[in-house]
């Protein structure tokens, strides 16, 4: 008797020779390396905003963060979290978090690349959109690490109420020296910066805070005893912390370490066990007893720490950017390399209308991104048009963009089907990742009544929001027709229709960005589908006449 496996044409289990059960076919090979900064949108909004000087270290950067070992890096700092330390092997209070080296590498690089403070040291026209732009490319790699880079950056203005303090510690917040480890921060090559301003009690609401500052003999330093409820990166040299003071709610900078070496009271309860941004560490702090210094009036911590909570604002708008931009570019390389019913899947005419959805999504968030860095760094620079467009733009931006980007990483993750679903493709993580910036410095709710409080208290935004839309102008019939709704419905605003508002004027913004700085193909089919109506509730609901080829080749280049 003959059997199967003794055929000449079969292998030893029944199969056709050469082939074998584990043979990968029709998979994408690895995105990276790959250039971050191959984005026209970004590109163009650099030059735009008075930043194309740094163009060429934005390329270069771009490069760096594709590549397989920055790569490598976001992926093992999220595998291997922080670990909190809070005895050594004697039985002393250390209150340590350890890092993954990999999260040093991604830290020494922000910092060296001017991601951080760096701006506030530059006087050149543009430095703050430089840095922006370098965040929507060197986030590519990995969202934790950004917070201590983010708060790092916002500690700067807001130190600058306490002229004294700000001298002391301002050039080693501005410095590019990554320098971890607990030391006195003057002895140290470079500094980062923390902020605690929530408490369990009140969130939000900071002005319930029960963390109580005692004034010393020693004039401006305080001794505070509380418990803060959300402290991120709390390896930080400073922190920037409210509490109750005799004269009302303040502002205090508590460091780590003190002047003559001893630590700080900074006991850490436990690290939080969050959804997302797991490399990066969120602690509870107690105070008992720690010193601290004033940084502006008493009674006024929240008007001293508002600049703070603008910038970091801005980075939740960039770092939501960011995760669109990179998750659609995991999205488009995955369809130009796969096949589905006989040609490959960006090919077909409903995943291109899909990825033509999401990338105007992702230019439009662009767009506003890199106008908001710019309307920062003019208003820093003296300009009170950019300031007023900026204290409403931010708020506006802050609720949109990061409102957007969950569903935007979710359908961006479904075009990879099952491979997207597995830890191993990286898009549950950047999935994970995106709920979070729609949250921190302010939910949905808070910013979108922050926009409301701003036109009331403050007539010159609602100006400075209406000038920058007449620049687009006649431009296009259903954008001027939104504008016109707008003028309309801010005449009945209320609280409990701030959100729609609030997302009109997103809308409204980004529209009048593309009709000026985008091509007619981008332009008509975001006012077509996002003012005009013509589209559904999900992504992948473009009209039948947008040019999806001509958006599709703009956002997702050849790959060569």
């Amino acid at each position: 008797m003959t059997t199967r496996a003794q055929h000449s044409d079969e292998g030893s289990a029944g199969r056709p020779a050469g082939h074998t059960t584990h043979d990968v076919t029709n998979q994408p090979p690895p995105l990276a390396p790959y250039d971050a900064s191959a984005d026209a949108a970004l590109l163009e909004g650099v030059r735009r905003e008075g930043a194309g000087w740094a163009e060429e270290s934005l390329r270069r950067l771009g490069r760096r963060a594709g590549s397989a070992e920055a790569q490598e890096w976001g992926e093992l700092a999220n595998r291997h979290e922080p670990e909190l330390r809070t005895h050594d092997r004697y039985g002393n209070r250390v209150d340590e978090v350890d890092h993954h080296p990999s999260w040093h590498s991604l830290m020494r690089v922000a910092v060296g690349e001017g991601l951080a403070g760096a701006p506030w040291a530059d006087g050149r026209p543009g430095a703050h959109v430089a840095r922006t732009a370098g965040g929507l490319v060197w986030g590519h790699t990995e969202a934790g690490h950004g917070c201590p880079v983010s708060m790092t950056y916002a500690a700067v203005p807001a130190l600058r109420r306490q002229p004294d303090l700000a001298k002391l510690y301002e050039p080693l917040l501005t410095a590019r020296e990554y320098d971890p480890g607990l030391r006195v921060p003057t002895e140290k090559r470079g500094l980062l910066a923390g902020m605690g301003m929530t408490e369990k009690q009140g969130g939000s609401d900071v002005r319930a805070n029960t963390t109580a500052a005692a004034p010393t003999s020693e004039p401006g330093v305080y001794t505070l005893r509380g418990h803060k409820w959300f402290t991120s990166a709390p390896m930080s040299d400073l922190f920037l912390v409210l509490a109750q003071a005799p004269g009302g709610l303040s502002c205090f900078l508590v460091p780590r370490v003190l002047p003559d070496g001893g630590r700080n009271t900074f006991r850490i309860q436990r690290l939080k066990d969050k959804l997302g941004n797991r490399s990066n560490a969120s602690s509870e702090p107690e105070f008992d007893g720690t010193v601290a210094w004033l940084v502006g009036p008493e009674g006024e911590g929240v008007r001293t720490i508002i600049e703070m909570v603008n910038c970091t604002r801005l980075d939740c708008v960039m770092s939501s950017a960011t995760l669109m931009r990179k998750t659609l570019v995991e999205a488009g390389h995955h369809t130009r390399h796969r096949s589905a019913f006989g040609a490959r899947l960006a090919d077909q005419p409903l995943m291109r209308n899909v990825l033509a959805d999401l990338a105007l999504e992702s230019e439009a968030a662009t767009a506003l991104t890199l106008r908001l860095a710019g309307a920062a760094d003019r208003a820093v620079r003296g300009d009170a048009g950019e300031a007023a467009f900026r204290r409403i733009a931010t708020a506006v931006g802050k609720y949109w963009v990061t409102k957007r980007g969950p569903a935007f990483t979710a359908e961006a993750l479904e075009c990879l089907g099952g491979n997207g679903y597995v830890e191993d493709s990286g898009m549950p993580r950047h999935y994970r990742e995106a709920p979070l910036l729609s949250i921190w410095e302010g939910s949905g709710n808070v910013n979108a009544l922050d926009v409301l409080r701003a036109l009331d208290r403050s007539p010159a935004t609602r100006h400075a929001l209406f000038a920058e839309l007449a620049r687009a102008r006649g431009a296009d019939a259903r954008l001027d027709a939104a504008v016109a709704r707008l003028e309309s419905d801010l005449s009945g605003a209320s609280e409990t229709g701030a959100r729609r508002l609030v997302e009109l004027m997103a809308l409204v913004l980004q529209g009048s960005l593309l009709v000026r700085h985008a091509p007619p193909a981008v332009a008509d089919a975001f006012c077509a589908s996002r003012l005009g109506g013509e589209r559904g509730y999900a992504f992948g609901t473009l009209p039948d006449g947008a040019d999806l080829g001509a958006v599709l080749a703009r956002a997702l280049p050849d790959e060569g």
